[in-house]
């Protein structure tokens, strides 16, 4: 039994020491990339800076792809710097050259470059190196791949912003929206209104209808004629006033020639009514 125990004793010891070597060497290992990422990190911001001080950015963005972007940049970095295993991406190439040019056109030309850092993962080396500009400050992040072949997969030149430029866009970010937003529903009333406009422009394109002719309108009754019955009640008053004037040419004893009739009206009393 104690045999035993001394051989299983002596094999955790072989174990933990084989863990502890592998350990220290993997840490070396990791030490030794990050520290080239470094230094490449350094030599590709200072390539760069050059490459865009020559005005040649546009040319080489407008007559290369990426592919031959990043073959290009990597034979100049071979020549500048004798290491023909730097391998990069075209689009990180692109996005480098891109990002300087604009960069540097604010923060004027690079005067000097900072210490190198690095943050390191399980598939990803992120070194960030600061520039000092003639008018502005900036830093460059530069990620390689973590493993043998440490291939850059982007760089980019960012300008550091002051608390009061921050500010500034986080102000007009807010307006930005906040406009968007109240024009939207500006267009979404006039939208709305303009449902009430669309029956009187339909209306005013309809063709007209025909109007309706009115009837004719029979004419009112008129009052009955009465030159008829005017004739006939003269014609009955001569002939009362003939008999009247017999009457009286008899009671006097004289003719109806003397008589003569200068006026006829009518009496208001009953008393020669004709039964």
């Amino acid at each position: 039994m104690k045999k035993f125990a001394r051989v299983l004793l002596m094999l955790t010891c072989v174990f933990v020491l084989t863990a502890c070597s592998s350990t220290e060497i993997s840490s070396e290992f990791q030490q030794s990339k990050e520290s080239s990422a470094k230094s490449r990190a350094d030599q590709v911001v200072q390539l760069m800076a050059a490459l865009v001080s020559t005005d040649n950015v546009d040319e080489m963005l407008a007559n290369y792809s990426n592919v031959e972007l990043g073959d290009l940049f990597a034979s100049t970095y071979a020549q500048y710097y004798g290491d023909g295993s730097f391998v990069c991406e075209g689009k990180a190439v692109n996005g480098a050259l891109t990002s300087f040019q604009s960069g540097i056109e604010t923060m004027g030309s690079i005067t000097d470059f900072g210490d190198p850092t690095s943050v390191v993962d399980d598939d990803t080396i992120v070194v960030m190196i600061p520039v000092t500009g003639e008018n502005k400050n900036a830093s460059v992040e530069l990620i390689f791949t973590n493993d043998i072949y440490l291939k850059m997969t982007s760089c980019t030149l960012n300008l550091d912003e002051t608390k009061g430029e921050l500010m500034t866009k986080a102000a007009l970010n807010t307006l930005l929206g906040m406009g968007t937003v109240f024009l939207v529903l500006i267009l979404i009333s006039i939208i709305i209104s303009g449902f009430g406009v669309i029956p009187k422009i339909q209306a005013s394109f309809a063709p007209k209808k025909a109007e309706p002719v009115p009837e004719p309108v029979a004419p009112a009754p008129t009052a009955p004629v009465v030159e008829e019955e005017e004739e006939e009640e003269l014609s009955d008053d001569l002939e009362l006033v003939a008999v009247i004037a017999a009457a009286i040419a008899s009671y006097e004893g004289t003719s109806v020639e003397g008589f003569q009739v200068r006026s006829i009206k009518r009496a208001n009393t009953n008393k020669w009514r004709r039964k």
